[in-house]
């Protein structure tokens, strides 16, 4: 059967001050006045039935994302005690969801993205979900053709073509240096995709790759599993789960997997927009635009001699002035304002933790 997860964890820091610990950017209504979680849920309608669609996020994130998502079951949230990066996520999700199901086939996606059209995506996640389906050893990912040199995406390199439009992957590539990914784009999408994150793969394909790869975390990983029907349920994951090391799954079971030519690990080139929303310059481009290309999301502000610059405020009654500004970002929030330039945007995470450092947890 099909089944569809969402992760949706992370902190988010990169869009600080908005996103916040206790409530991250996964969870504000960002586009449009919708989060990226309603989104990432409303491109799944239709694809897969709503009763086998998951969401893995943090526990504590669970009254939020209940609100967010009232048709949502109980047993459809998959709770982690704490963050202990994607592999885990992941290896969680793929445990308990075969303990129902020992051919579950299942898809991630994140509550990161702004993709569109709707229904282009579906059909290519459709062909994805019968390709592994057809060839139930195979670990599936998705890339995006680049449009531009970007060194703040991985990159999947192209091998030769699987079946239909899938191609068997090379290895994955870590974020580059600016003159690399110069060098990817050039080659072209048949040799180069950014990483999308999303994933297919059969439940006790991915479980059998992290026994392989990570054997401690597949121990503990089915301690947890053992215990998920029982009332120990909660006191086994709160105990084990922080004990898991942590990485991600593209470190950990991906990359190795696509080095060893007895596995199969591909690839589908989704020519979409696709947007990952993870800095303030990203969150930029979904906002609309003056004749002087400044980005607006508040409802009161003037800007004055101003170029390409964003202007943010979760404040209504707030009025942001700015006069010859050119490439800054403007952030207003009730204890919190960020200024700086559209080139630094990647640099918000390294100010966050300054920012946590000096004052602690009041405004993580």
């Amino acid at each position: 059967m099909r089944y569809a997860v969402v992760l949706a964890g992370g902190s988010g820091t990169r869009l600080w001050p908005v996103s916040r610990a206790a409530r991250p950017k996964q969870l504000l209504p960002l586009i449009g006045g919708r989060s990226l979680l309603e989104l990432a849920f409303e491109r799944l309608q239709g694809l897969i039935p709503w009763e086998q669609c998951y969401v893995c996020a943090a526990q504590a994130h669970a009254e939020a994302i209940f609100r967010l998502t009232p048709r949502l079951r109980p047993q459809q949230f998959l709770g982690e005690p704490c963050g202990r990066d994607t592999l885990n996520a992941l290896g969680l999700c793929a445990a308990v969801l075969s303990l129902a199901d020992a051919e579950a086939v299942i898809g991630v996606f994140t509550a990161d993205h702004v993709i569109e059209p709707i229904d282009r995506f579906q059909v290519i996640i459709r062909s994805g979900y019968e390709l592994v389906e057809r060839r139930p050893e195979t670990l599936l990912t998705f890339g995006i053709p680049p449009d531009r040199p970007a060194t703040g995406y991985g990159y999947l390199e192209l091998d030769k073509p699987l079946e239909g439009a899938a191609w068997r992957l090379k290895r994955f590539h870590e974020k580059p240096e600016l003159q690399t990914a110069r060098r990817y784009l050039e080659a072209g999408p048949q040799r180069f995709l950014w990483n999308s994150g999303m994933f297919i793969w059969r439940a006790k394909t991915f479980l059998e790759c992290v026994r392989r790869f990570m054997p401690d975390n597949y121990t503990a990983l089915q301690r947890i599993a053992a215990a998920w029907n029982t009332p120990q349920r909660q006191s086994v994951l709160a105990e084990v789960y922080p004990t898991l090391k942590k990485i991600s799954v593209d470190y950990a079971v991906m990359e190795p997997a696509a080095a060893r030519p007895e596995m199969t690990v591909a690839a589908i080139p989704m020519p979409l927009r696709w947007l990952d929303v993870g800095s303030w310059a990203a969150l930029a481009q979904t906002c609309p635009r003056d004749a002087a290309g400044n980005a607006l999301s508040a409802e009161k502000a003037v800007l004055q001699a101003c170029r390409n610059t964003l202007v943010f405020s979760s404040d209504p009654t707030h009025l942001v002035a700015a006069l010859g500004c050119e490439d800054l970002i403007i952030v207003h929030t009730a204890d919190a304002t960020l200024v700086c330039r559209a080139e630094n945007a990647d640099a918000v995470k390294e100010l966050h933790r300054q920012v946590t450092e000096r004052w602690g947890d009041s405004l993580m």
